[in-house]
């Protein structure tokens, strides 16, 4: 895979971390994972400066994409020393995470050992390799450079076990931080097939460094027994044969399996992608494989990148079971055969492309199980191991992510904005809402402000007239609409408030934006707003008189100044009678979307000066932050138990959702604006963090990948579904925080 470019900077402010291990273009998986690592690191946070430090061996003299102040020859007398002076007296260098394989070091061990040993820094050692059952000498090497090192990083439990158990290494100082793997893009899959002359073909695929230890042989063997039940099958051998050996016997086992292709006659169903391919076009393989095989003979292979990176693209695998995989691949996401078994293999194979429901299940699930270790949470991991070690008090800057419009595209059709969606691809049966359709037009209409971008302009009078739709003769709304643009009968059966709400919201919004949008849409939102605005003051609801207050706060001229004031009066009433001195909210419990009501109340403010909707406000918006708000982090009101008075609230765990995190964001701007405490604006950062990773679980709920949000985060998984309401109260959000950017 391709390289990265990375900067090196020098900061009194940013801890500098130097990475010790190999780069590209030295073909490693090493070089690849710390890349990736390094790249996810500096993506998401803006406390480190990273700096490269390679390890090469005879002068190799690679040509990197970026500079670097050190290398380490292993081979070159003094290097070891040179790097170890360079690093303990460094400004620049706070902390050193080495990535560790035996073979880098080879016949260089004791100067590693000293090198590691000498430094003044803290070190965090990741070992690639963990052997077991060691030789008393093996033992004592490893065990001597754990005691050399700050922390031990390794991937799996097993690795984590091993050292523990045959090494007599202590569990404290020990970290298990998975594997990193990149999140599945959204593609066009026939598109991919297109490009690669796989249109109509079952692909099978494989990659990595080609070697003996691979034994891709074992599926050359069994490809004649799944040609036979699946003629269109495509087996497709990804990558370079390992540098190592193209210096030792150049191209042979490459050879010895193209003799086996002719042998077996299997030439049409075999292709070698001989090539160090880059990380997208990888995935783009990985994207439209059915099967994944993973053939090592090494029962010793403690992890796999290869096999990690096959799991979160989706794929189902065929695998034999080294460590990393038993650890891993349960029986819902691919069949483990035995080494060496091409009649397992060609059976596995079968079974799993002869049932497509299963196939696509799988697929689900593996995307599901693999979230967790994406790079955005591998370099979290990392990150919060670097703060605990370095052992101050001071806060993780996040980096904010730049807007992505590509999934609010992806969910728009010709009738407006899709309800949900089945990871990032729209479900379109699952058909339109007016409430994603008014949330949409907000979401845009506030990218428009910022952006001027024309082509806004276009979504925009799509989703009014989405809502343009939904209003009925009598001027009420419909919400359901089904994917050929009929109402469903869900409309009879629910109460529609809270949706009339924030189509009157998203009306309103149009209409106080009427000195940038173009004249017909802004005559439409009146026209609209005029037609339901008889129906204003039959809403009771709490949100659905807030989200109505919202939208009417913005008219310039505003002709409904009474309906505003009736409804927050109707707040204030229900504030009076609700609240106590512990309990000052505006019913007895609390739900979803809470911040909108007070927030709500501070607009009728600004629009009437009347002093006692600011005062219910702050008194109410307070009392949610101090019971969603704790020690800088926001933990919303869990769905899977609402906050009721006089009964103590339990330390529920899951059940947030991205729209309760986004109306407190809107709500914290609006009250820092008016009241200038910067406490508003900080805690805004701080929960906006929460999509980013700062929650309970510690994983990233925004996929920078799709520019999708997943649905929420539940006691141990994420949702991975990226459905309207979620997707849209991100971006609503991340709008709000660009000039705070």
């Amino acid at each position: 895979m391709q390289g990265s470019n990375f900067k090196i900077m020098a900061s009194t402010s940013k801890k500098g971390i130097g990475f010790l291990s190999t780069f590209p273009p030295r073909a490693c998986g090493i070089a690849t994972y710390t890349t990736d690592l390094m790249r996810a690191i500096a993506g998401k946070f803006h406390s480190f400066n990273l700096i490269p430090i390679p390890i090469e061996n005879e002068g190799a003299g690679h040509a990197y994409q970026f500079d670097t102040p050190q290398k380490l020859d292993v081979s070159g007398p003094g290097s070891f020393d040179r790097l170890m002076e360079y690093i303990n007296t460094s400004a620049d260098i706070d902390m050193v995470c080495v990535q560790h394989e035996f073979g880098l070091f080879k016949d260089q061990e004791v100067a590693f050992l000293s090198f590691i040993s000498n430094l003044e820094k803290p070190v965090v050692l990741t070992f690639h390799t963990v052997l077991p059952s060691p030789d008393p000498l093996l033992a004592e090497k490893v065990k001597a450079l754990t005691e050399a090192c700050s922390r031990v990083s390794v991937m799996t439990r097993s690795s984590a076990s091993i050292l523990i158990n045959d090494y007599q290494i202590s569990a404290d100082k020990i970290i298990v931080i998975p594997h990193g793997t990149h999140l599945a893009p959204a593609v066009d899959k026939n598109e991919i097939r297109r490009r690669y002359d796989l249109t109509d073909r079952k692909v099978l695929s494989t990659f990595g460094l080609l070697g003996p230890g691979k034994s891709i042989e074992t599926t050359l063997q069994a490809l004649p027994a799944i040609i036979a039940r699946a003629p269109n099958v495509m087996f497709l051998i990804l990558g370079i044969t390992h540098p190592a050996l193209i210096q030792q016997e150049g191209e042979r086992y490459r050879d010895m399996l193209k003799e086996l292709v002719d042998r077996y006659q299997i030439a049409d169903h075999v292709r070698f992608v001989n090539e160090f391919l880059s990380t997208e076009d990888l995935l783009s393989y990985l994207q439209i494989t059915d099967v994944y095989l993973f053939t090592s003979k090494d029962p010793l292979q403690a992890v796999s990148g290869t096999f990690s990176y096959a799991l979160s693209s989706g794929c189902p695998i065929v695998s034999t079971p080294i460590p990393h995989v038993r650890e891993v691949l349960k029986e819902d996401m691919g069949i483990m055969i035995d080494y060496e078994a091409p009649g397992q293999l060609a059976d596995a194979v079968n079974q799993i492309m002869d049932d497509t429901s299963r196939l696509e299940r799988i697929r689900h699930i593996n995307l599901q199980k693999m979230v967790a270790t994406s790079w955005q949470n591998t370099a979290l991991a990392h990150v919060n191991l670097f703060e605990n070690l370095a052992g101050e008090q001071r806060r993780i800057i996040y980096a904010i992510p730049p807007i992505n419009l590509g999934h609010i595209h992806r969910m728009t059709t010709d009738i407006g904005f899709v309800q949900f969606a089945n990871i990032s691809t729209p479900d379109l049966k699952s058909g339109y809402a007016l409430d994603d359709n008014a949330r949409a037009l907000i979401a845009m209409l506030h990218h428009y402000r910022i952006f001027e971008s024309y082509s806004d302009l276009a979504l925009i009078q799509k989703y009014l007239q989405f809502i343009a739709y939904c209003v009925q003769d009598d001027g009420t709304f419909l919400n359901y609409v089904d994917q050929r643009g009929h109402f469903t009968d869900q409309n009879q059966q629910e109460n529609l408030e809270d949706a009339n709400g924030r189509a009157v919201w998203a009306l309103g919004e149009i209409i106080g934006m009427s000195d940038m949008l173009p004249e017909e849409l802004v005559a439409l939102a009146n026209e609209l707003l005029e037609r339901t605005s008889h129906h204003f003051l039959s809403y009771h609801s709490t949100r659905s008189m807030s989200f109505t207050i919202k939208g009417l706060s913005f008219l310039k001229q505003n002709r409904y100044i009474n309906v505003l004031k009736i409804l927050a009066d109707r707040l204030v009433a229900m504030y009076d009678h609700e609240s106590s001195t512990d309990w000052r909210w505006y019913e007895s419990y609390l739900t979803y979307g809470n911040s909108a009501i007070p927030e709500a109340l501070l607009a009728t403010y600004q629009v009437t000066g009347r002093s006692i909707y600011k005062e219910v406000a702050y008194r109410s918006f307070d009392f949610l932050l101090s019971k969603i708000m704790t020690d800088g982090e926001i933990h919303v009101i869990s769905n899977k138990g609402w906050a009721q008075r006089g009964i103590p609230g339990t330390d529920t765990k899951g059940g947030e959702q991205p729209i309760d995190v986004a109306y407190t964001i809107m709500a914290l701007e609006r009250f820092y604006k008016v009241s200038r405490e910067y406490r508003y604006r900080e805690m805004m950062r701080y929960a906006f963090e929460w999509f980013l990773g700062r929650n309970h679980l510690g994983q990233i709920v925004y996929n920078p990948v799709t520019g999708g949000c997943f649905d929420g985060i539940e006691e141990d998984t994420v949702n991975i579904n990226q459905g309207a309401e979620s997707t849209l109260s991100y971006l609503m959000a991340r709008l709000i925080m660009e000039p705070y950017a």
